[in-house]
């Protein structure tokens, strides 16, 4: 295999323009080359003509005095050194270059901290291990750079290749996310000191029934995210098992008792990890065939998937990773594995709040409502699921089963293991910064404004519970004005005088 002559000199990359005319480095000029099968990352490096150096969201533009050797082993130094450890990348890269090529560019310095890195790696990922002996000096380095991407704040030595390994996570899954502004802004805005200062300015007793109503309100969310109505009762035990979260280790078992709460009536359903294919998306109304938006885990790779991911779950907890962090890398994880033939969706919402409750990150008691914060942002939520989707799409065979299922015919379990869940982490954080600085109080702040209107009724008008309640929401209902029929029906009992006297005093208390 030719090992030079990597980069390339581009305007435009796969529909990508870039920011300047440039030379394409680092893992998107080797996965150009190397016709390595997976998504071109997220952002992609590029030496700048005119030498300039900045940043977007998508391009990391260096100088003249940055650009690489172009060989096999300084593209990768390049590579890990400014654009961080790519798990998918390197598992695909090991697979496709023969080992003694890795074992020769290992050995070009083995002392060299990023010929460790990628001597670590290949060990790790293949578990396998080169014919090379153990070093027996040198400083340990830490494998992934803190300044780039979220690490391990423990990390388990290897000797043999003085590496810290600091990954969040197993070789059976480990997604890993890039430090962003946007993240380190959240972490410090929203740190359990400030939430619990938010909430602490609550009366508790609101607190509590603001936390009833978002429970309730989170479930049927959750169920309209997937296009279901469920029946009140359903809802209620949907919002219970909410309430609970976090109070159970997440294991296979726990997964499998979610399930069946979350589906009603499973006679035509199978129940546990799926047997089959599985994929999200529509069939073609003429033939009935799959045209899918999203492609599960092949039914063979599940059991190993969902160990994986429940022990780096463990794991994360155990070593208090950030966790909105843990959340969004195991629970986006679950639905983008899709381990049940139905209630994927929902507990994968659940997946968050198990994972905040359990780690302390939401205070006792409170549920953050963000199922209900994701509805009313369902087209963001789309389409941070098809940053992750729609780019494996390319790189999975597969074909139609007799049921008009799908069938996957290649290996691609490592799509599910290793992803850059830095688009999701991002939208998750966005979503809990809303329900802690928006919903929550704006709930608080109505209970507060019925209690005050409910005390004005009793004061003047003895009234029962239930009336206020009806009263209330007919009011809301007709912005501040009790209606015609409703002062003929329900409320015939108040005059003129009364009715515009209560309309008065709502729209004094309810004012925007």
């Amino acid at each position: 295999m030719d090992i030079n002559r990597f980069s390339l000199k581009i305007n435009v990359f796969h529909g990508r323009k870039a920011p300047e005319e440039g030379l394409l480095v680092g893992y998107g000029a080797l996965i150009e080359k190397l016709k390595l099968s997976i998504p071109l990352p997220n952002r992609l490096a590029l030496i700048s003509t005119k030498n300039r150096q900045y940043s977007t969201d998508n391009w990391l533009v260096l100088t003249s005095r940055h650009e690489p050797e172009d060989t096999l082993y300084k593209q990768l130094v390049f590579a890990l050194k400014y654009e961080g450890v790519n798990l998918l990348f390197f598992k695909k890269l090991f697979e496709t270059v023969h080992k003694d090529t890795i074992k020769e560019i290992v050995q070009k310095e083995p002392s060299g901290q990023y010929s460790r890195k990628i001597w670590f790696l290949y060990e790790w990922l293949l578990e396998v291990k080169l014919d090379i002996p153990d070093l027996d000096k040198g400083n340990f380095v830490f494998l992934i750079d803190e300044d780039l991407q979220y690490a391990s704040s423990i990390s388990k030595n290897s000797s043999r290749h003085r590496i810290k390994n600091n990954l969040a996570g197993t070789v059976d899954f480990c997604p890993l996310i890039f430090k962003t502004e946007k993240l380190e802004n959240y972490i410090a805005k929203n740190s359990t000191e400030n939430i619990n200062t938010v909430v602490k300015g609550f009366r508790k007793d609101v607190l509590l029934r603001t936390s009833s109503f978002l429970l309730l309100k989170d479930s049927k969310a959750s169920f309209s995210i997937e296009g279901e109505t469920p029946t009140q009762n359903r809802a209620i035990r949907w919002g219970k098992a909410i309430g609970q979260a976090g109070s159970k280790a997440l294991s296979k078992e726990e997964l499998y008792r979610l399930q069946q709460i979350v589906i009603e009536n499973s006679r035509f359903i199978q129940m546990g990890y799926r047997t089959e294919g599985g994929f999200v998306g529509e069939h073609d109304r003429t033939t009935g065939e799959p045209i899918p938006e999203h492609i599960s885990a092949k039914q063979d790779n599940v059991e190993q998937l969902m160990d994986g991911l429940i022990k780096s779950a463990n794991q994360m907890e155990s070593i208090g990773f950030h966790p909105i962090l843990t959340a969004t890398k195991i629970a986006f994880g679950f639905v983008f594995i899709h381990p049940f033939v139905d209630g994927n969706g929902r507990i994968h919402r659940y997946l968050i709040h198990h994972l905040l409750a359990s780690m302390k990150y939401s205070p006792q008691g409170i549920i953050f409502p963000v199922s209900a914060t994701i509805l009313e942002r369902i087209d963001d939520y789309r389409k941070v699921l098809e940053n992750y989707s729609h780019p494996i799409l390319d790189f999975i065979e597969w074909e139609k089963t007799k049921s008009n299922n799908v069938n996957v015919l290649n290996d691609t379990i490592d799509y599910y293991r290793y992803f850059d869940a830095t688009p999701q982490a991002e939208f998750l954080f966005e979503c809990v910064d809303t329900t802690i600085h928006k919903t929550i109080p704006e709930e608080v702040a109505y209970l507060q404004k019925y209690d005050e209107m409910k005390l004005w009724l009793d004061d003047h008008f003895q009234m029962p519970d239930n009336m206020v309640a009806l009263l209330i929401r007919f009011l809301e209902q007709n912005n501040g004005t009790l209606s015609k029929r409703a002062q003929e029906k329900e409320f015939v009992g108040l005059n003129n005088e009364e009715v515009k006297n209560i309309e008065k005093q709502y729209n004094q208390v309810f004012e925007p």
